[in-house]
C-alpha cells in the first residue's frame, strides 16, 4: 500500500557462518575402504559357513541304512511327521498349545501330508519299475491297514537289530513288500530322482521344499549334519541361509528363547516362543504411544549425543551472569 514502508526479511550473508575446506573424494574414499575392512573382518569373524545344501541323494549315499529306516517308519505312520498334527495331519491329540488353545488345531489340515503315500508309495508308482517293485506295490496297496503296520514294525525292529542298520544285512523275516520298496526307493534317492519327485507339484518353477524338508527332518542324518555344526535346537548356534544368500541375523532372539527355560523344556516350545515374539513385535511398534517408555530418550539425553554439534554451538551464555 502507498505511504507505508514494507518489511522485508533480511536475506543472511554466507559469510555470516562458519567455513571449512571439505574434500568429497577423500571423504568417500575413507568411507569406502572402512566399509570394506569393516565388512570383511565381520564376515571372517562372525559370517556362517556355505555349507552344501543337505539332499535326499546326499542323505541316500552317506547313510543307506539311516535313509531305509526313516522309509520304514514313513510306511508304517510312526515317524515325526506321520505324527506331527495339523497342518500336516489330524493326529488325535498332536499339536501345541498356548495355554487350553491350540493354534495348530485352529488352523487345521492345511498342508495334507500321508508321508507313506506322500514319500514312498507315490514316487514309486511315478517313476519306472521293475516287475518285482510293481508287484510289492499291488501287495502293499491290497492289504489292510493292520497288515502293513505289522510288516512295517516287524522290518523296522530287524534293521535295529542289524548290524550298522545295514539293510543288506537284516535276518530273514514276514516283512511283506516292505524291503523290496524300501530298497528301490534308495535307488531313487541316490541317483537323485527321489528330490526331484518330492517337489514336483504340477507348476514350472519347483520351489516348494515342504516335503524334501519334512522326510529328512524325519531322519537321524539331518539332526547329525546340524550338531556337528552346532545348530541343534539345545545348541546356540544358528544359520539360515541359501547358498551365497545371508542369513536373518533378527532370528538370533527366536533362538535365544530356545535356551532357556521355562521354554526349552516345554512340549509346547514353538507355541510359546512364537507368542512371546509377537507380544514383543507388538511392543516395539506400540513404543511411541506407551507412557514411560516413550520418553525414555528424554530422560537418558541420547538426543543431546546425537545432535551434539548443535547443543554445543547454542550453549547459554553464562558469563554475564
Amino acid at each position: 500500500m502507498i505511504g507505508k514502508r514494507s518489511r522485508r526479511t533480511p536475506v543472511p550473508d554466507p559469510a555470516w557462518f562458519p567455513q571449512r575446506p571439505y574434500d568429497l573424494v577423500m571423504e568417500f574414499s575413507v568411507a569406502l575402504v572402512a566399509t570394506v575392512l569393516l565388512t570383511v573382518g565381520l564376515a571372517a569373524v562372525f559370517s556362517s559357513p556355505d555349507e552344501k545344501p543337505v539332499t535326499l541323494a546326499r542323505w541316500a549315499r552317506a547313510s543307506p541304512g539311516d535313509f531305509t529306516a526313516t522309509a520304514v517308519a514313513e510306511l508304517g505312520h510312526t515317524s515325526g511327521t506321520a505324527r506331527y498334527g495339523p497342518p500336516y495331519n489330524d493326529t488325535p491329540g498332536a499339536g501345541q498349545k498356548i495355554g487350553p488353545v491350540s493354534l495348530q488345531r485352529a488352523v487345521g489340515v492345511t498342508i495334507p501330508i500321508d508321508t507313506a503315500r506322500d514319500f514312498v508309495l507315490r514316487p514309486l508308482a511315478d517313476a519306472p519299475e521293475p516287475p518285482a517293485v510293481t508287484t510289492a506295490l499291488a501287495t502293499w496297496n491290497a492289504a489292510s491297514a493292520g497288515l502293513r503296520q505289522q510288516w512295517a514294525g516287524a522290518y523296522a525292529d530287524a534293521l535295529g537289530k542289524a548290524p550298522g542298520g545295514d539293510p543288506g544285512r537284516v535276518q530273514p523275516g514276514t516283512y511283506g513288500p516292505v524291503p523290496a520298496l524300501t530298497a528301490r526307493l534308495l535307488e531313487l534317492a541316490r541317483a537323485g530322482a527321489l528330490d526331484g519327485q518330492l517337489q514336483a507339484a504340477g507348476r514350472f518353477y519347483q520351489t516348494n521344499y515342504t516335503k524334501p524338508l519334512l522326510f529328512l527332518g524325519d531322519s537321524s542324518y539331518l539332526e547329525d549334519q546340524a550338531r556337528a555344526r552346532h545348530l541343534a535346537g539345545d545348541q546356540w548356534g544358528m544359520m539360515n541361509e541359501t547358498g551365497n544368500w545371508p542369513g536373518q541375523p533378527w532370528l538370533w532372539l527366536f533362538a535365544f528363547w530356545y535356551q532357556i527355560e521355562p521354554f526349552r523344556s516345554s512340549g509346547n516350545i514353538d507355541a510359546l516362543v512364537w507368542a512371546l515374539m509377537a507380544l514383543l513385535s507388538l511392543a516395539f511398534v506400540l513404543v511411541p504411544f506407551i507412557p514411560g517408555v516413550r520418553s525414555i530418550p528424554r530422560w537418558t539425553g541420547v538426543y543431546r549425543l546425537v545432535w551434539r554439534d548443535y547443543y554445543r554451538a547454542h550453549r547459554p551464555d553464562r558469563s554475564s551472569e
